[in-house]
């Protein structure tokens, strides 16, 4: 493929998953209306149907009629079906002008990775999307404990601590928040380091948050961007 035309397809697909990610914002906060989801889903010719559908609405928190809606924009937009490191942080630096989401939109789109081969399908961002959205509050806290744990060995420590508040504050912006204290994170996980070992373990940090409202909110502030 020409270098040209290969850069036109990718630009196409990052331009469209950005309007993607808006239309699912209206679409869970309700803003969507019908009429409009009906405009939605007879917009194009193509009728895009994911294998399984019944199987992803069984597992996630969506109805049929929104997974159509998703897999519509998420197929039209992006034709390949799925999404590579580049394209995710590309949407992310939109929402963030002031900030650098590089670092943040790397942890994240690994934690949405699950098959962990570089790229996130359909499949793969609606199982995420769902329970960041719609999930129980331990389930929310175990895909976050997920993102935190960057070398998915099963624990959470000071480094990698430091790394996804650093990686937060720097996406927000130096004038959203004030300077991050270098002590921060070390108290995270002082706080929730229960048998004091040193590491932070799934159930010591739902505990933790559970216990603790403004750790709560600190440590699910991605939230906000989903």
């Amino acid at each position: 493929m020409p270098q040209a035309v290969m850069a036109g397809c990718t630009q196409r697909c990052q331009q469209g998953l950005l309007k993607f990610f808006q239309c699912v914002r209206r679409l869970i906060s309700g803003t969507l209306s019908k009429d409009k989801l009906d405009d939605e889903l007879e917009m194009t010719m193509v009728c895009h149907r994911p294998e399984g559908l019944e199987q992803l609405e069984a597992q996630t928190n969506f109805n049929k009629r929104e997974l159509q809606v998703l897999y519509r924009g998420f197929k039209n937009e992006c034709p390949s079906g799925v999404v590579n490191e580049e394209t995710f942080k590309h949407i992310y630096a939109q929402f963030f002008p002031h900030g650098d989401a590089s670092t943040y939109a790397h942890y994240l789109f690994n934690a949405f990775d699950s098959a962990h081969n570089g790229s996130i399908k359909f499949e793969d961002f609606v199982m995420g999307l769902s329970i960041l959205l719609r999930g129980s509050v331990r389930e929310k806290l175990q895909w976050t404990f997920n993102l935190y744990d960057i070398n998915r060995d099963g624990y959470i420590n000071k480094e990698e601590m430091t790394e996804i508040v650093r990686a937060i504050y720097d996406m927000m912006g130096k004038y959203t928040y004030p300077a991050l204290r270098g002590d921060v994170p070390q108290q995270h996980v002082e706080k929730m380091d229960r048998n004091k070992d040193g590491v932070v373990t799934l159930e010591e940090f739902i505990l933790a948050c559970q216990e603790d409202e403004n750790m709560m909110r600190s440590l699910q502030l991605f939230e906000n961007v989903i």
